[in-house]
């Protein structure tokens, strides 16, 4: 095969700027790591434990929003994606601590890069997304 040429659309051993290739299927990994960290919940875990270690209820009553229940799923998908770290401590009542891994910390650093992005470029998104709302509104 031709560099750069693929099996079918949904191959995804390499990486291309075809973004085909990872989109048309669902069980490759940049689709799965895009969905996870598209998630507003996992995003928000992500940072505060970039902080710091937590607990899981001060976790919950830093992020404004989100459920007990949805907060055991993200952090147990985060946990199964080898991002978070879960430490139960034995002690009654049992203490349990998330952590980012190694992993997840790396993954924080690229989103950080997302969230710089997005700071710098305020303006302009703002400004672009007023223009489409008139020209929305004259349409």
């Amino acid at each position: 095969m031709e560099d750069g040429t693929f099996k079918s659309p949904g191959y995804c051993d390499e990486t291309d700027e075809d973004a085909r290739q990872w989109d048309a299927r669902s069980d490759c990994a940049v689709r799965k790591v895009a969905d996870r960290i598209g998630d507003k919940w996992s995003v928000l875990v992500l940072a505060y434990l970039a902080e710091r270690g937590h607990r899981f209820g001060e976790l919950w009553r830093r992020i404004d929003g989100v459920s007990r229940r949805v907060l055991t799923v993200t952090l147990r998908q985060l946990e199964r994606d080898g991002l978070v770290l879960r430490t139960v401590h034995p002690t009654v009542p049992p203490r349990v601590d998330y952590a980012l891994t190694p992993l997840g910390e790396t993954l924080h650093v690229t989103l950080r890069g997302l969230v710089t992005w997005a700071e710098e470029h305020e303006a302009e998104i703002a400004a672009a997304r007023a223009a489409f709302d008139e020209r929305a509104g004259a349409a």
